[in-house]
């Protein structure tokens, strides 16, 4: 498991106590055994699960039950993953996380660019589902308190009380939109991130991602980040998704 910024993500690891707030979670998957035994494990967790096996009858549970999160297979009769993704995306922000059969490039992105926050793909550790599902009810929740001011990822910091970031002990000097876009990528640490998504979570003007695109800005965060901007190790490409931010491994 990749590490995380500390401040920002948590993991598994996260104790009950961590949150009083009941989360509630859509689950909706046409597998009966599956849903059935992942349900009762996240039970088993203090999460309500409310489960849906049909594509078409998802919205109408989602908008009935407003849960902290989806958690959305991708193959569904009646309606797809993708197209429930959507329709949710449209009347609610609530987080999605979507369930994909294969391990496959397309799948991901397909689900991204439904509009998904996350996604998992099966078969999935019942462990690593529900530090999903928490890390998704905490960002849908405002992080469940004030956004950290200080993260710390490796050999990145970043300080937002004094709009500073430095790596390796070295101040950058940093863009406004390059310092919010490392602030974005180092709060979701390990999670591939789209360029839509990016743009979105950054606040980027239509205008800026016209002529200036979100791949040019990562480029010139890169160049300051990383010894060689060439062959990266914190901010790296995944081909045909989008970007993510990692601490060097050793």
């Amino acid at each position: 498991m990749l590490p995380i910024a500390r401040g920002a993500w948590q993991d598994e690891n996260v104790s009950e106590e961590a949150s009083n707030a009941v989360i509630r979670v859509v689950y909706v998957e046409d597998d009966e055994r599956l849903a059935r035994l992942t349900s009762h494990y996240l039970n088993s967790h203090g999460i309500e699960v409310v489960r849906v096996a049909r594509g078409d009858l998802a919205l109408a549970e989602v908008l009935r039950v407003r849960p902290d999160v989806v958690l959305l297979d991708l193959m569904l009769p009646g309606m797809s993953g993708q197209e429930v993704c959507r329709a949710v995306r449209q009347r609610l922000d609530v987080p999605i996380v979507m369930i994909t059969a294969l391990n496959e490039e397309a799948d991901r992105v397909m689900g991204l660019e439904g509009g998904a926050d996350d996604y998992i793909t099966k078969p999935f550790s019942s462990r690593e589902l529900l530090a999903r599902v928490r890390a998704q009810a905490r960002r849908g929740r405002g992080e469940a308190g004030p956004r950290a001011t200080r993260l710390e990822l490796g050999e990145i910091a970043l300080d937002s009380a004094t709009v500073t970031a430095s790596v390796r002990g070295v101040v950058l000097a940093l863009t406004t939109f390059e310092f919010t876009l490392l602030r974005v990528l180092m709060e979701r640490a390990g999670r591939v991130l789209s360029r839509e998504q990016l743009l979105e979570l950054v606040h980027g003007s239509s205008d800026e991602a016209f002529d200036r695109s979100i791949d040019v800005h990562v480029s010139r965060l890169r160049q300051k980040l990383e010894l060689d901007p060439r062959k990266p190790r914190l901010l790296k490409t995944i081909r045909g998704i989008g970007y993510m931010l990692t601490p060097d491994a050793p």
